[in-house]
């Protein structure tokens, strides 16, 4: 099989690449053939954890991600950073938290469901799954000329 793009891993950054090239594709009125090589015997399968997501790339890729239903659960109301030491806690005010550390606008997800949901939009694109994948060997990927 020969494709024009082929990611290897579809996990978030994979699956956001695959389907960003079928994006850039139709707007340029061309066509691109896509596969996502997976070794999971599903997208998402090897993607346990939870996570708290900015939402402004998936907004990029898709500014009615909240329309088409992406996965994104509670949104984060509050944010605590504690110290914990033998005798208990203590909490660091919110005013003394660094920017990086507060996520007002964020999202609490489960990053499988994310990568599931990402998948199904990847093959409404025309991208080609392909999960149970085992890796290339590098010397089995063609270099460019």
């Amino acid at each position: 099989m020969e494709f024009d793009v082929v990611v290897v891993g579809g996990g978030p950054a994979g699956l956001a690449a695959a389907i960003r090239v079928k994006q850039l594709a139709a707007e340029k009125g061309a066509e691109a053939s896509v596969c996502v090589l997976e070794k999971g015997s599903e997208i998402g399968a090897h993607i346990l954890s939870g996570a708290v997501i900015d939402p402004k790339a998936l907004a990029e890729l898709f500014p009615d991600w909240k329309e088409k239903g992406a996965p994104l659960g509670a949104p984060v109301t509050e944010d605590r950073f504690l110290f914990f030491s033998e005798t208990g806690t203590t909490k660091v005010p919110s005013w003394m938290l660094p920017a990086c550390f507060r996520n007002d606008g964020y999202y609490c997800a489960s990053l499988g469901n994310l990568c599931r949901w990402l998948g199904t939009q990847a093959e409404a694109l025309g991208v080609e799954i392909h999960p149970a994948s085992p890796r290339p060997k590098c010397s089995s990927i063609p270099r460019a000329a």
